[in-house]
């Protein structure tokens, strides 16, 4: 999780932290609602400071899967209503995972999924078995190249030797209209 820095008088606005006990995560609940009253984000490329982890810390006491659940719902809250169809980028367990997490409204809108492996872009289709619908949806799996934006990316960066990142420059894009990260 990024370290991020506001003013007082801002931190006054937002309000307080959730103080809800063990296994809330008041850091990114105050983060979202610094969004959602128009605070901006500028991502600043280097280090500037050192974290010191301990196993005793309160974070480990936030489950994965709650954070998971207030990083889809709010991705729905607040991105995806302008968005009247997009794209998952990343066929695999993460974009698969995010798709099953999404409402059915939400995932009406998915188009399709892309990739780079050409197994599962050859198998040709994701069909969500635990669908209640009939026949069970089949969302199409297509190569970067071919699929359309706007795209919530759901592959991590750093981890392909930059063969990601020049496949997302390669089809020069906008961050925050043609794209979202959320890994």
């Amino acid at each position: 999780m990024p370290t991020w820095f506001c003013s007082r008088a801002w931190f006054s606005h937002v309000g307080p932290f959730n103080e809800g006990g063990q296994g809330v995560p008041e850091d990114l609940l105050f983060f979202y609602e610094h969004l959602r009253k128009g605070g901006g984000v500028i991502r600043v490329d280097q280090s500037l400071l050192l974290y010191r982890h301990h196993p005793q810390a309160a974070t480990h006491c936030v489950l994965e899967t709650t954070i998971w659940t207030h990083r889809v719902r709010f991705l729905e809250e607040q991105a995806l209503p302008r968005w009247a169809a997009f794209t998952i980028w990343n066929a695999g367990k993460q974009g698969r995972r995010l798709y099953r997490s999404l409402t059915a409204g939400s995932q009406r809108k998915v188009v399709a999924f892309c990739d780079v492996d050409e197994n599962k872009i050859r198998k040709g289709f994701y069909c969500h078995e635990d669908s209640q619908e009939r026949p069970k949806p089949r969302i199409p799996i297509l190569h970067f190249r071919a699929a359309r934006p706007p795209f919530v990316i759901c592959v991590k960066l750093d981890l392909t030797g930059g063969a990601f990142e020049d496949n997302l420059r390669s089809l020069h894009l906008q961050e925050g209209q043609d794209f979202l990260h959320f890994s």
